[in-house]
């Protein structure tokens, strides 16, 4: 029996498909793994004590309000005392040093503060603050006072933790080490995140190191857009590159402004003198409040009284919460007339970012909700950095810190990536110098790691 010749077409072999071609970015990718790495490893502890202590500092402030309450409120009265009766009974129980600054009741149950500069056992960059009823003129206390948002003692040594561990400005080298860095730190994780394939990002039924590797890129991917603000609002205000920027945006004319307290010609030299330690000058506190007020600034607001004979006084709006108020006005003590004003909506728009993103840091421009962000922040960053440790421990420390990138890793490189990203680096170094400096130092000491393995290869195989 015959059979019947099939008609179905011969399979024809099929060549492999092709490799996918590797990226340009692929040569980057262990350079980058291997700064994350190292910055990871010994960069880890400083952020971890920002991170702690930055935590702490976001609690601070529901924390002042429960501690110093007697001070920061009292029951609610019919009628407010007008503010020379209210600094006038502060200065009965408190004659020394002088008024540097005075800030009536903000809102119904609040007290107002009377600040005293010069006082004995405060420090010269401190007041003392003196909380007064401003219903019956009652003194409700005195505690010392540091910076602009009026910070008591508990918030102030958590600031001072926070940005110097209590060491002063040597201390500050801390911080702007962790903030220099944290940027870089969450732009690497993210470039390594997104360059690994999707199933290598899965957490679901992992276990051990794939499981901790996927927490860690998890949260840190979520985590990275802040981390990336908290460093750069951070920098703002750190010893070297703070200066930088600000010689940048002086450059630029974005500083910020400030509203002109010099008196003007015939009343020059009429303003009187705080040598007595008197608030009161020319036509007195309660008309250049009213002064102020007709120009629209509303609570709160800090006056300021002359520095000496030839100036003004100065009354400014403090509030740092959204919406801000930060108008200013200075106002003649013997006419108690305005002789200038500054408005926040004229100020140029870097300083503008300027003031969003320090008050956004420190936890005042969104109030409560704000500072939950940043603990939640805090500790991402607290679980970030010990998932980080785990891995090097799971994996094994040796191998792990000291297998350097392969040899020929920066030749790798296209010359089209390389050189934008060492004038990159070059810039950033010049900028932020407790970036600059110790990448270097990585760099050497990545080299070196090479090098010696490069040579520990060649003697391994020339024995075979």
């Amino acid at each position: 029996m015959s059979t019947a010749p099939s008609t179905a077409p011969a399979e024809v072999p099929q060549e492999p498909a092709p490799a996918p071609s590797p990226s340009r970015w692929a040569p980057l990718r262990p350079l980058i793994l291997r700064l994350h790495f190292y910055a990871g490893v010994l960069v880890a502890p400083f952020l971890l004590v920002a991170a702690t202590t930055g935590f702490l500092y976001a609690g601070a402030f529901q924390a002042e309000r429960i501690v110093y309450a007697h001070e920061l409120t009292v029951p609610v009265g019919d009628r407010e005392l007008p503010i020379s009766q209210q600094v006038a009974a502060a200065r009965k129980a408190h004659p020394e040093g002088t008024v540097s600054a005075v800030r009536p009741s903000p809102e119904a149950g609040a007290t107002t503060r009377v600040m005293l500069a010069g006082v004995e056992g405060v420090r010269s960059d401190h007041t003392l603050a003196v909380f007064v009823d401003p219903y019956t003129g009652k003194v409700r206390g005195a505690l010392e006072q540091y910076g602009s948002t009026g910070a008591l003692p508990l918030r102030t040594w958590i600031d001072d933790l926070h940005r110097n561990l209590n060491l002063g400005e040597t201390g500050r080298l801390y911080s702007e080490f962790a903030a220099s860095w944290l940027w870089v730190i969450s732009a690497g994780g993210l470039v390594l995140w997104f360059s690994r394939r999707r199933a290598l990002r899965k957490l679901r039924g992992t276990s051990g190191r794939r499981r901790t590797l996927g927490l860690h890129g998890t949260v840190g991917v979520w985590a990275a857009a802040g981390f990336i603000f908290l460093s750069a609002t951070g920098l703002t205000w750190s010893t070297y590159a703070g200066a930088n920027i600000d010689e940048l945006r002086t450059s630029l004319g974005q500083s910020t402004p400030s509203v002109s307290a010099a008196a003007s010609g015939e009343h020059a030299g009429h303003g009187g003198s705080t040598a007595t330690g008197d608030a009161e000058h020319g036509v007195g506190l309660d008309k250049i409040l009213a002064a102020a007020r007709a120009e629209g600034l509303g609570n709160p607001v800090e006056i300021v009284p002359p520095a000496d004979a030839d100036s003004t006084y100065v009354v400014k709006q403090v509030q740092r919460s959204w919406p801000e108020k930060q108008d200013a006005v200075a106002v003649d003590p013997t006419t108690g007339k305005v002789t200038d004003e500054l408005r926040f909506a004229d100020y140029p728009l870097l300083a503008k970012l300027t003031r969003w993103g320090i008050d956004l840091h420190t936890g005042v421009l969104f109030g409560l909700v704000n500072q939950i962000a940043l603990m939640l922040l805090a500790l991402s960053l607290i679980l970030l950095i010990v998932w980080g440790y785990r891995m090097w421990w799971q994996r094994g420390r040796g191998s792990s810190f000291g297998r350097p990138i392969p040899r020929g890793a920066w030749a790798q490189v296209p010359p089209l990536l390389l050189v934008p990203a060492l004038a990159v680096i070059a810039v950033l170094g010049y900028f932020v110098p407790l970036l600059g400096i110790p990448l270097a130092a990585f760099i050497v000491v990545d080299v070196v790691l090479g090098e010696m393995a490069h040579r520990q290869g060649r003697r391994t195989y020339a024995k075979q």
